[in-house]
């Protein structure tokens, strides 16, 4: 598919806050959610995954509030858990009633917060370079403390991420198929994807052979990956469900 050739760019309002997003394609929906500092053109369309996608599926992508094309509000408020609540807005925008997601980063700290609070919207779920920011840890108070912003993205974006956290008892309980895909090189992994596994360990990972946190969007494998993810023939393979919480 030439690039942007099927592209349709829209905005709509999420409870006050414009957010801009891109759809393409045809068949079963797929929704990409970007990472902190980034957009729907970084993380998506430079690496050549949009396009990828939607020779396939219809793909759907979004700025968050706070980056790309979206409003930008400086209230820290307005972040955190509003952020995953643009998701299902959106779902309900273009009347999509369930969807596979993939989350990139803050993107998959995102979309396990939506696994937790909207499991019924979602077939499978795709975490890359992120495991969960887990209730009560270092890391989830660390956002708290960050005080250095990207472009014009307000700082708040980053402090709201705090409320993204999810406790364990909420992960085991997730019975949407799940699948990591990780830089071998990325520190994330240590801090995220290890944790979860300890208490998720049918939760199948993917290590991006030399991979970062910043370049593993780029490489092939991870590409392959997300494909292998959406494939009805590998679901199986995914995360099982959970009879006890």
């Amino acid at each position: 598919m030439a690039a942007g050739s099927d592209r349709q760019a829209g905005t709509f309002d999420s409870a006050g806050v414009k957010i801009a997003y891109v759809t393409a394609g045809k068949g079963e929906p797929v929704i990409l959610i970007h990472g902190l500092y980034s957009s729907v053109a970084i993380n998506w369309f430079l690496p050549g995954t949009f396009e990828m996608l939607a020779g396939q599926y219809r793909v759907i992508a979004l700025d968050l509030r706070g980056h790309g094309q979206s409003d930008k509000p400086e209230d820290e408020a307005a972040y955190g858990k509003p952020m995953a609540e643009d998701v299902i807005r959106l779902m309900d925008q273009l009347k999509i009633d369930k969807a596979h997601v993939v989350g990139y980063s803050l993107g998959g700290i995102i979309v396990m917060r939506l696994l937790v609070d909207h499991p019924d919207r979602f077939s499978t779920a795709t975490l890359g370079g992120m495991g969960y920011l887990r209730q009560g840890s270092t890391i989830q108070g660390a956002f708290d403390h960050m005080n250095d912003r990207a472009g014009k993205t307000p700082l708040a974006a980053a402090h709201g991420i705090t409320q993204l956290a999810v406790a364990d008892q909420e992960v085991k309980a997730i019975k949407v198929p799940i699948q990591i895909l990780i830089g071998d090189r990325d520190p994330c992994k240590a801090m995220y994807v290890d944790p979860l596994i300890k208490i998720r360990p049918d939760i199948p990972v993917t290590e991006i052979s030399g991979a970062g946190h910043l370049n593993c969007i780029f490489k092939p494998d991870f590409k392959a990956g997300i494909l292998k993810s959406l494939d009805p023939k590998d679901q199986g393979k995914t995360a099982l469900p959970q009879d006890t919480p």
